[in-house]
C-alpha cells in the first residue's frame, strides 16, 4: 500500500499543502502553473479560460495573474469581481478550487512591479493589435510589436488581476479514501471542515 502524505487526516495540513502547491505553480514548479479562471460574462453566463499563475501570497490569501485591458476577462471582472480558480495536478492527484473577489490593477504600483518582473516575451502580448477577441478575416491578421519601444508601449493595456480567496476547497485522490476539505474566510474567524468527496 502507498504511504499516505502527512496532510491526509490533517485539515491545517491540507490548507498548507494547497498553498504550497499554488506557490510552486507560480514558480513554474508544479501542475498548478496554468489553472483555469472563471468569471461571469456580461450576459450572466460563466466564462472559463486557462491562465498563468504569476504570484501567490498565502498570508493575504491572494493569487496574481495578468491580462489585457481590452480582453473580455478584464471587462467581466470590472463589471462583476466574483471569480473562481481551478487547479489540478494529475501527478499529485490534488485539486484546489478557490472562490473570491478579483481586483484589476492598471498603471499603478502593483501593475508597474508586475510589468518590471515580466519577461519581454510576455510583454509582447499587450502591444498586439487589434486587441484580444477581435474578429479577424484570417488567422494572421494581427500585428505584434517589433522592437523594445513597441513592446513597452503595450504597458497601458497591461492589467494585473489579484484574486482574494474567500473560500478554498482541497481534494486529494487516494486509494485508501479521498480527502476533501473546505476553508472559508467570510467571517471573523476562518472556517475549516471536511467534506464528503
Amino acid at each position: 500500500m502507498t504511504e499516505l502524505p502527512p496532510f491526509y487526516d490533517d485539515l491545517a495540513g491540507c490548507l498548507a499543502e494547497a498553498w504550497r502547491r499554488l506557490e510552486e505553480g507560480a514558480a513554474h514548479q508544479s501542475g498548478f502553473h496554468a489553472p483555469a479562471l472563471a468569471t461571469l460574462g456580461r450576459d450572466g453566463a460563466p466564462r472559463l479560460r486557462t491562465v498563468v499563475l504569476r504570484g501567490v501570497d498565502r498570508e493575504r490569501r491572494t493569487l496574481r495573474i495578468h491580462c489585457d485591458a481590452r480582453s473580455a476577462k478584464a471587462a467581466e471582472i470590472a463589471a462583476d469581481p466574483r471569480a473562481a480558480l481551478h487547479a489540478y495536478d494529475p501527478k499529485a492527484k490534488i485539486q484546489v478550487r478557490i472562490e473570491g473577489t478579483a481586483r484589476l490593477h492598471g498603471q499603478d504600483d502593483v501593475a508597474r512591479a508586475a510589468w518590471a518582473a515580466s519577461r519581454p516575451m510576455s510583454r509582447i502580448c499587450y502591444g498586439t493589435a487589434p486587441g484580444p477577441g477581435t474578429p479577424l478575416p484570417e488567422g494572421g491578421a494581427y500585428t505584434q510589436p517589433q522592437d523594445d519601444a513597441a513592446v513597452e508601449a503595450g504597458f497601458p493595456e497591461f492589467r494585473v488581476v489579484v484574486l482574494t480567496a474567500a473560500r478554498l476547497e482541497f481534494l486529494y485522490l487516494a486509494r485508501a479514501g479521498h480527502r476533501r476539505a473546505s476553508f472559508t474566510w467570510d467571517g471573523a474567524e476562518p472556517g475549516a471542515t471536511w467534506l464528503a468527496p
